[in-house]
């Protein structure tokens, strides 16, 4: 799709940055108005336009061939109609995507910002070492969104720029948890790399010493089984009853969801910087989370949050048990969770982003 265009200005310094501000062409996944998951990419190009930057957006597709050669599509289409780009770069057969478009935005002389995405990117990158660098060595920036990332991908590129996935966090109320009740919130979609099935798991661990455990699991059923499996687990183990399942929520109701909890899980197996995990913080929730990726660069363990293996059930329902029954512990991390949060807001990280595309842009200037 093309993104609408702001051309309304409110007074002439609007109408001044309006006229200085590169063009955007932004190729990520924008899928919420298809029913899929609302990214931070797409929060990125809402606030973009408010600032008056004309955009050039995709893709809406969600299947990943149709989204794959709509992007490409659009980039060569539409490449009157931006200055710079913005690409979005996955691991696995996404990788193609971002390759294929690293070089068709190199042809047409079209500055670009990679973006790394996903906690599995430094293994594949291993495995595809020349190819990866080659994507890399084409942009005029790559940003990594974490500290993990940062350092994985250095192997592969000299210059790397940190740029966080950000929070809106003036719409997520804190609330220090203090005397703590066993309100469980998992938020993700449903696919295997999350590891759904271990929630439940916690759950059956917990019932017996507090039988009035219950777990919200809020997230899309992303079609890999998972889901299935998640509800089976939940039925052999007896604790169906102790479960509900949203299903796929909009962006702007997660505030909501998440203040019904007070304890926030994430059951991962692969991660970078998860923006639900910081949503949970913001709201003041007490995360218990697994310590893979990027994970532990991103959470310090007991103080803003309780890290434990992956895919141990009795580890992460001990951790949720000294919340339930520790509330100074309770507290510290709630609050130290809040200010955790504060560093990710939009506030901080909107202008670097701008910095940013106005940096690359001067690249097809001294070119041209």
């Amino acid at each position: 799709m093309v993104a609408r265009h702001f051309n309304e200005t409110t007074d002439a310094a609007t109408d001044a940055a309006h006229t200085e501000s590169p063009r955007v062409f932004i190729a990520a996944n924008f899928l919420s108005s298809s029913g899929g998951s609302r990214s931070v990419v797409e929060d990125l190009a809402e606030r973009l336009q408010v600032r008056g930057y004309e955009l050039v957006t995709a893709s809406h597709h969600r299947n990943g061939l149709l989204r794959g050669a709509h992007m490409l599509a659009t980039a060569l289409a539409h490449r009157a109609r931006y200055d710079v780009a913005v690409v979005d770069l996955y691991s696995g057969r996404a990788f193609l995507i971002g390759e294929a478009l690293s070089l068709v935005l190199k042809a047409l002389g079209r500055p670009f910002v990679l973006v790394l995405r996903g906690g599995a990117l430094p293994e594949f990158s291993a495995r595809r070492a020349r190819r990866v660098r080659a994507c890399l060595a084409r942009a005029a920036a790559v940003a990594a969104p974490s500290d993990y990332l940062l350092e994985e991908m250095r192997p592969f590129h000299d210059a790397l720029q940190l740029l966080p996935n950000p929070v809106n966090l003036a719409a997520y109320e804190m609330r220090v948890r203090q005397a703590v009740q066993p309100r469980l919130v998992w938020l993700r979609s449903f696919h295997e790399i999350y590891n759904p099935t271990l929630a439940p798991k916690v759950v059956a661990l917990l019932a017996k010493d507090f039988p009035e455990v219950r777990l919200t699991m809020v997230g899309r059923d992303k079609g890999d089984g998972s889901f299935q499996r998640t509800r089976e687990t939940a039925a052999a183990l007896g604790v169906a009853d102790r479960i509900s399942f949203a299903g796929g929520i909009r962006k702007r109701d997660v505030p909501a969801w998440l203040s019904r909890g007070d304890i926030f899980l994430n059951t991962t197996n692969v991660d970078n910087a998860p923006v639900s995990v910081l949503e949970a913080l913001a709201s003041g929730l007490c995360v218990v989370s697994t310590n893979v990726g990027g994970v532990p660069r991103l959470l310090d363990d007991e103080r803003d949050a309780l890290l434990v293996p992956p895919a141990d059930a009795a580890a992460m329902a001990a951790a949720v048990r000294r919340l339930l029954t520790d509330a100074a512990l309770a507290e510290r991390l709630s609050s130290a969770g809040r200010r955790k949060a504060e560093q990710f807001d939009w506030a901080l990280v909107m202008p670097q982003w701008e910095s940013l595309l106005a940096s690359v842009s001067k690249c097809r200037e001294s070119v041209a």
